[in-house]
């Protein structure tokens, strides 16, 4: 039976479900987005290399933008005066603005952190700022986005238990402070933490439940614990988020991280890998990852992926490509980013309509059988 949630302007309803897995339909004020969905990031107003139209040819149906950066350049009074991000970065589909939080974490030696918010300087100037969460929502509420992130604190790993719920805590107080100051139309979601402890979790969603999100995010992760680590937590989070709203995974991952992903009820990914990985010559295909930057690319006439219908694989070659990266040419990154890109949204697609047909398992199976992925770096 369907599950269907709605809030001011989004809606969202699960439309299958095969096993855990779960597809859905995401209507939000700039358009509808299919659920299982990858979001790549546009971190600074732009996924690197790619126009919006380029975006919209390989199937991106949303895009991640990074708050903190956009507040400290160009601001969000100026990307608000010119019609909102959406206009300032012509990009008229859905957005997810992330709180700032993860990157204030990143730059933890900058970075003061009490129970009200977080001093630093800035990375660009040496300015001394101040992010809380009413600040963030304000930020965010200027942007424009569809879909808004409460601020929260990612704890550093490792960390003893109670030092990781010392954060969690500020977090969930961080997350009530985001609910009541936020006015903007886009839905708002909560992100449960508590690192890699089970119960801390569980407390960390019963709080966020309490309060109340249009979508619940799991976030702390990716930040140095083993895949294994990850989805042995994963296990006993996920199947216990609400089943009526939208479950978001951030910053995760890996084109199998994606399907165990989807395995276990997750319906929304971001993360910078088939960007980052293309402007670094790892392209995913059906077969595996090649490494175009290995010299027995250099005479290669044939596509980087015979089964690949994008722009890249339809008109160059790998030997092409090789150049191209090895020149540091700026199309080389372009048309290897639309390749990876390309393969994130049409593997999400096939596994939208293997939930749909109710044979998950099988295309899990049949996707992996045979992938390989290179063992060296070495050219």
């Amino acid at each position: 039976m369907a599950t269907l949630c709605c809030v001011g302007s989004m809606h969202f309803d699960v439309i299958a479900c095969d096993g855990r897995a779960r597809a859905g339909r995401l209507e939000l004020d700039h358009g509808i987005v299919e659920t299982p969905v990858f979001m790549p990031c546009g971190t600074y107003g732009s996924v690197k290399g790619l126009t919006p139209d380029q975006l919209l040819d390989v199937g991106i149906q949303m895009l991640l933008g990074n708050t903190f950066h956009l507040w400290i350049l160009p601001g969000e009074e100026l990307i608000n005066s010119l019609g909102g991000l959406h206009e300032f970065m012509q990009w008229h589909r859905p957005i997810l603005s992330d709180s700032g939080g993860y990157q204030v974490h990143s730059l933890r030696d900058l970075a003061r952190v009490d129970d009200d918010g977080v001093t630093f300087r800035s990375p660009y100037n040496g300015d001394l700022l101040r992010l809380t969460p009413e600040k963030s929502m304000s930020i965010q509420r200027k942007l424009g986005a569809d879909i808004v992130m409460a601020f929260d604190e990612c704890t550093e790993y490792p960390a003893s238990q109670k030092t990781v719920r010392r954060s969690m805590l500020r977090s969930m107080k961080w997350a009530k402070q985001s609910k009541d100051s936020y006015e903007g139309q886009g839905a708002l979601f909560g992100i449960v933490q508590g690192g890699l402890f089970e119960e801390l979790r569980a407390e960390s969603l019963e709080i966020l439940q309490g309060i109340g999100f249009d979508g619940y995010a799991i976030g702390g992760l990716s930040v140095g614990e083993s895949p294994a680590e990850m989805f042995e937590l994963l296990q006993g989070v996920v199947p216990n988020m609400p089943r009526e709203n939208p479950r978001y995974l951030m910053g995760v991952g890996t084109p199998s991280d994606l399907l165990r992903g989807v395995q276990l009820g997750v319906d929304m990914f971001d993360c910078v890998m088939p960007t980052r990985n293309a402007r670094n010559g790892y392209l995913f295909t059906s077969t595996g990852v090649v490494k175009i930057r290995n010299s027995r690319y250099r005479d290669d006439p044939g596509p980087v992926d015979a089964n690949c219908s994008c722009v890249t694989c339809s008109k160059f070659s790998r030997a092409y490509l090789h150049l191209m990266d090895k020149r540091g040419e700026m199309l080389g990154s372009t048309l290897m980013s639309i390749h990876n890109l390309h393969y994130y949204t049409n593997l999400m697609a096939n596994i939208r309509s293997a939930i749909l047909d109710r044979n998950l398992a099988d295309f899990v199976t049949e996707t992996f059988n045979g992938w390989e992925v290179p063992t060296s770096q070495s050219n």
